[in-house]
């Protein structure tokens, strides 16, 4: 079993098209923009139809195999998930690198605003995404110079939201098969629906779907519960660091001076150190997957990071019951709520967080 690599609660994320336009940045941001074109022209370069990959005598017999899960997967997202049915992940494409893309998240010191980065298609993104990690550890050098909480995350697989067909890299097959799986789902909802200017909407809905993909996957092949400790794991440190997100987002609102909030952030990370030193001992010392995170450095990024994949999570399993467990119903749901102004799309989610499902009857224009 390929295990979570230390230091990543990523399993998949998003990095959109800005080759397709400048940022709103203009010029100062053609570097950027030159690096997106040199990297999605090299993964198309190293891109092969599966098939053709199957029926290569030479090719590795452990990636065939993963390969043609790939494609049962990719078979079942469109019969049972009602997922887009197009090109992506329908080829293969061997990066021979750790990661597809590194991600740099960034706040303010005293917090938990993202610095955004804006294209004039997609909108406005929680992070910024680099095919070449120097060039993402570049940028955050001169977003801490600037006095930002940064953190720079590899990433195993992204989606052009259909701009491109998506190939399926070698990053994602290294994994077992819940989080190929996962992969799958998550990058293929990306597809399914956007909302322009809120990451962590997308984020979020992109990881229940593929939740919930995983889930009927395994209903639907009968497949053993098997060993599920690892994502209790995984759930029980995400649910560590939402607590400190809420505890540093109630730190930052009060009246507090700069010089009390900087101490009193600095207590609430070592108390997240402490409390996950707990859920180790809890564990027996069994799982370490997440103590490099953890023994790294801890800052308002690497919080607001976890936030925007899993902060929103409780509201669309909320969601996702109202659609009576209807996806296309819960699809039609999460868009309607998408495009609410922004304000009231934030309201509808903390009802549907606070009440479940009962909680879509207090969202305006909603049916």
């Amino acid at each position: 079993m390929v295990t979570q690599p230390a230091g990543s609660f990523s399993r998949a994320c998003l990095i959109l098209v800005p080759w397709l336009t400048l940022s709103l940045g203009g010029c100062a941001n053609l570097g950027y923009y030159a690096q997106s074109v040199r990297g999605q022209l090299e993964i198309s370069a190293h891109s092969r139809p599966i098939a053709q990959v199957l029926n290569d005598a030479g090719a590795d017999a452990a990636i065939k195999e993963r390969l043609r899960l790939v494609l049962a997967l990719r078979e079942f997202a469109v019969t049972a998930l009602a997922l887009p049915d197009n090109g992506s992940y329908r080829a293969y494409a061997d990066l021979g690198r750790a990661f597809a893309v590194w991600n740099v998240f960034a706040t303010p010191e005293l917090s938990l605003r993202p610095v955004h980065s804006c294209f004039l298609i997609v909108g406005c993104l929680n992070y910024r995404g680099y095919f070449r990690e120097a060039d993402a550890r570049a940028y955050a050098d001169d977003l801490r110079r600037a006095g930002d909480d940064v953190h720079v995350g590899g990433v195993v697989a992204y989606s052009t939201l259909g701009w491109f067909d998506d190939p399926v890299l070698d990053t994602m097959l290294r994994w077992d098969d819940a989080h190929l799986a996962k992969f799958l789902f998550h990058e293929l909802a990306h597809q399914k629906l956007y909302i322009k200017d809120d990451s962590d909407y997308n984020e979020a809905f992109a990881t229940a779907v593929a939740e919930e993909g995983w889930r009927r996957w395994r209903e639907a092949r009968r497949l053993p519960a098997g060993d599920d400790s690892e994502l209790q794991y995984e759930a029980e440190v995400i649910r560590l660091v939402l607590a400190t997100k809420g505890r540093l987002e109630a730190l930052y609102s009060s009246p507090s001076s700069a010089g009390e909030k900087r101490r009193r952030k600095k207590q609430i990370f070592e108390d997240l150190r402490a409390d996950y030193d707990n859920l180790r001992e809890h564990w027996g010392g069994r799982y370490d997957a997440y103590d490099r995170w953890m023994r790294g450095e801890l800052n308002n990024a690497k919080i607001m990071a976890v936030a925007t994949y899993h902060g929103l999570i409780p509201a669309f399993t909320a969601l996702l019951s109202a659609a009576g467990d209807d996806l296309p119903r819960f699809y039609a749901l999460a868009a309607k709520v998408g495009h609410l102004p922004p304000e009231e799309r934030a309201a509808c989610m903390e009802q549907l967080r606070r009440s479940s499902a009962d909680g879509l009857s207090h969202c305006k224009n909603i049916n």
